[in-house]
């Protein structure tokens, strides 16, 4: 399905490619022609699950994104080190992420 970002918009946390806020509902165009299944909203950044991968977007302190650095991403980036896991469910915490995949949880930041 897609997925639509509103509120604060510090970091990217949105997902729109930019740090502005948004006061109503929009959709996060860098997910379009994913089959998102699952979302997680943590206080700095977001998480997403399509097709088994996962994709995070938002401020990347603490290596909470896991692309391996610390950067920020004002738009989803699929998370690679996670390829080829087919994860099932993923959370978002306020300095830290949650992975579960079959029959291990993964977690960085």
């Amino acid at each position: 399905g897609a997925v639509w970002s509103w509120g604060y918009g510090g970091n990217g946390r949105l997902g729109h490619g930019n740090e502005e806020s948004q006061l109503q509902p929009k959709k996060v165009e860098a997910l379009a022609g994913q089959h998102v299944v699952a979302v997680s909203a943590g206080e700095f950044h977001s998480l997403a699950l399509a097709a088994g991968a996962v994709w995070s977007w938002g401020y990347g302190g603490n290596g909470r994104l896991g692309h391996g650095n610390e950067e920020s991403q004002l738009q989803p980036k699929k998370v690679e080190a996670l390829a080829g896991q087919h994860v099932v469910a993923v959370s978002a915490g306020e300095f830290h992420s949650l992975a579960l995949a079959a029959g291990a949880v993964w977690s960085w930041g």
